[in-house]
């Protein structure tokens, strides 16, 4: 009589099996690769002459007589939308990112917004920066910078403030999450501090760049205007004393707010920001793994 023993079990996943692995590192949703970095360098190139134009092209109309900003401000919208359309596509087009990046995205851009609706600069207080900072650390610098164009413009659609500023202070805050997906590796206690700082400089710096969008065209007296064909240094020099006797009241709270936040909210929001991009499997590709054939 023969006895059939039963089949062994297998000890390796059939051909149909699917394998992934899980993130390790700082995970990055929106890549820099070359077509969105080239986009996002070409972004922020017309934004600095956007800003910087009056200063570099030195013309003999002065003050309230310069073209200003009020007519040129929709044609530099209609130049960013599209490139921030770009950095997404590109990075569609390499898989840098998919749906769920997408989702994020306007997920986070939605709470952004509501946080600038609960306090749009008053006394400088923008508790939005918050996120947009620990955003941009947590998933890279191009998420960064599109995630602080899309919040700003959501917000100011929100609120109703709605100007000729608008583009300027998408450009500004791009920025501003942009550079802290670049800010150098750190962990733990290190990190928070270096956020901290970081949110600290950028409150500061946000109001110095955004001074530029409205300081060559307007009259404050002869100390403080910008003077149509004079010297780069002596205008500059007129600018820091602009700056420092008008604007930093509104940039040094607006910086100590948000770096407050991150030393207080900072590391479980880092540690949520990290756990959903690792649930999610975000950037993790499919593995097909050939199973063991058996006889």
């Amino acid at each position: 009589m023969t006895t059939h023993s039963p089949p062994p079990s297998p000890t390796r996943p059939p051909p149909s099996d699917v394998r992934t692995r899980r993130p390790t590192g700082r995970t990055r949703l929106v890549r820099l690769k070359p077509r969105s970095t080239a986009t996002l360098l070409l972004a922020s190139a017309v934004g600095l002459l956007a800003f910087g134009w009056p200063l570099i092209w030195q013309t003999e109309q002065g003050g309230e007589s310069a073209i200003g900003h009020t007519t040129d401000a929709p044609w530099l919208f209609v130049l960013l939308l599209p490139l921030l359309v770009a950095v997404v596509l590109a990075e569609l087009s390499e898989a840098g990112i998919d749906a769920k990046v997408i989702s994020l995205l306007g997920m986070l851009a939605a709470v952004g917004a509501a946080l600038r609706a609960l306090g749009p600069g008053t006394a400088g207080l923008e508790p939005g920066f918050f996120l947009l900072i620990l955003a941009g650390r947590a998933f890279g610098a191009g998420f960064g910078f599109v995630l602080g164009a899309v919040s700003l413009l959501a917000g100011a659609m929100i609120s109703g403030s709605v100007g000729p500023w608008m583009p300027f202070q998408m450009l500004a805050c791009a920025w501003v999450g942009c550079l802290a997906g670049l800010l150098p590796r750190a962990r733990g206690r290190l990190e928070i501090l270096l956020l901290a700082a970081y949110s600290l400089a950028a409150g500061v710096l946000y109001g110095l760049v955004m001074n530029l969008w409205f300081w060559p065209y307007a009259t404050f007296g002869s100390d403080f205007s910008f003077v149509p064909g004079d010297a780069l240094g002596e205008n500059l020099h007129r600018y820091f004393l602009f700056v420092v006797a008008t604007s930093l009241g509104w940039d040094i709270p607006r910086g100590v707010l948000c770096a407050g936040l991150v030393l207080a909210l900072g590391h479980p929001v880092l540690k949520a920001f990290r756990r959903t991009a690792r649930k999610a499997a975000f950037d993790v590709p499919v593995v097909f793994v050939e199973g063991e054939r058996r006889g």
